[in-house]
Order: C-alpha cells, then sequence, then structure tokens
C-alpha cells in the first residue's frame, strides 16, 4: 500500500489489551521482568532523552544495523556508511505540540549523532534500521516524523515486515516533492498479515537507491502472536515467563 504525504491516513489505532504491565519476579534469584499484553505499544518514555549507542535493546527489540549503506539524494549527490551513528531518544516537545497526533508526548527515537536538549529538536538521518522482535507478531505500525518538500522531495519511505529473513509485508510512502523551502510532517506505516513475522526494516529509497532524509519515529505497535516469552532485564536463569 502506498500514501502520499498529501494524502496522510488517519493514525493507525488498536486496542490494548491488559497493558496494565504487571512486574513478576521469577523463581530464581536475581531476575526481573515485564509481563506484556499481546498488543503493545512502544512510546520511549521510560527511556532518557541522550544518545543510546548502537545496537540498542529496548522492550526486548533489538535496533541495530543503523544507517551502514551508501545512497544518494533527489539532487544526485551521494551518501556513505555513518558507522558512528547511534539511536538517539529525543524530547521532540515543539514537534508534538505542532502535531498532537503524532505519537505519544514527549519522548521520539530519532537517529545521528546529536540532538537537543530540552523541547526543541533535531530530527536526525536516516537511511536504514533492522529490528528484531523478541517473539512472532501478526502486525506492526509506527509513527515517523519528517521533512518534506524541499531537497527531500520524491524519497520513498518503507517498513517491511520479515520471517526468516524474506519479507511477508510491506508499506510505503513518498515524501511530497512540491519544491521551495522544506517542512516537518509526519505519517503513519503499518504492515499486517496473516503469517508470522519476527523481524522489521525501516529505511528510505529514492529510486532503486537508499537515501537519507530526516526521520523520527514513535508509537511502535506490535501485535505479538502469543503465548510468547519476553525478557527485559537478567542477571540471573530465566523460567517460565510468558507474555499474557
Amino acid at each position: 500500500m502506498k500514501k502520499t504525504t498529501n494524502g496522510r491516513p488517519a493514525k493507525f489505532v488498536t486496542t490494548v489489551r491488559a497493558l496494565a504491565c504487571v512486574a513478576l519476579l521469577a523463581s530464581v534469584s536475581g531476575f526481573v521482568t515485564t509481563a506484556l499484553a499481546a498488543v503493545e505499544v512502544i512510546d520511549y518514555e521510560d527511556l532518557t532523552e541522550g544518545n543510546q549507542g548502537d545496537p540498542l535493546l529496548h522492550h526486548g527489540i533489538t535496533y541495530h544495523d543503523l544507517n551502514g549503506v551508501s545512497g544518494v539524494f533527489p539532487d544526485g549527490s551521494t551518501f556513505e556508511p555513518a558507522p558512528g551513528d547511534e539511536f538517539i531518544v529525543e524530547n521532540a516537545g515543539l514537534f508534538y505540540a505542532d502535531f498532537p497526533g503524532f505519537g505519544s508526548a514527549v519522548n521520539a527515537l530519532t537517529f545521528g549523532i546529536s540532538y537537543v536538549g530540552g523541547e526543541n529538536l533535531t530530527i536526525g538521518p536516516l537511511s536504514t534500521v533492522m529490528m528484531d522482535l523478541p517473539s512472532p507478531a501478526r502486525s506492526a505500525s509506527l509513527d515517523i516524523g519528517f521533512y518534506e518538500n524541499g531537497p527531500w522531495g520524491g524519497i520513498e519511505f518503507h517498513l517491511d515486515a520479515l520471517q526468516g529473513g524474506q519479507v511477508v509485508a510491506s508499506d510505503s510512502f513518498e515524501i511530497s516533492n512540491l519544491g521551495g523551502r522544506d517542512n516537518p510532517t509526519w505519517n503513519t506505516l503499518a504492515v499486517s498479515t496473516g503469517e508470522a513475522f519476527d523481524q522489521l526494516h525501516l529505511y528510505a529509497t529514492f529510486g532503486a537507491d537508499y537515501s537519507l532524509p530526516r526521520a523520527m519515529i514513535d508509537d511502535l505497535t506490535l501485535d505479538y502472536l502469543d503465548p510468547s516469552p519476553v525478557v527485559e532485564t537478567s542477571w540471573g536463569e530465566v523460567k517460565g515467563l510468558y507474555r499474557q
């Protein structure tokens, strides 16, 4: 399904079952975990603003292989892999004030090497990122904030769901290309399949090549197949903990 930023869909809405996240203590010493709902909305509010490194492990999801590709911009200029880029939690309070339908204020996940402290923000560069899920899911969505028009017009964002390395569902949209000065905006990417998937790939292209627009994400929503084990933080042996 392809969408344009001029015709944004309504924000993806899901019903969260038992999202009360009850803390459990395992039957072994030194292990604490969280019982998560089958549908989980990850809003990054539990993280502190700042650089998070690469890879990033959060709510059982491993974010990795960030911006490790070369590619092109719409004007024909090129870029190289950026091995120093990190995942960054950004307090994007001013963005949420302008776009109240986006995500869940005030934290978003962005990318690159720097951030702006407080409610002002930087929307960082994103060419590609992989997300390994802790257990199989049947659907996923995320809100993505970005710049449109200006030098970014014509770039496409993609979200692929993969199982065993094979794409089983995908969604994409093209960034508005009206020229002039660029401006911030947001959209939603969503994938759903009758098949299970265990990995997500978020990336940007221009034509047949990777590209490097600016992006930040929020409200990563996953509908997990259950029961499924979940491991959050451990310093002991894990025994029989399941998502409810």
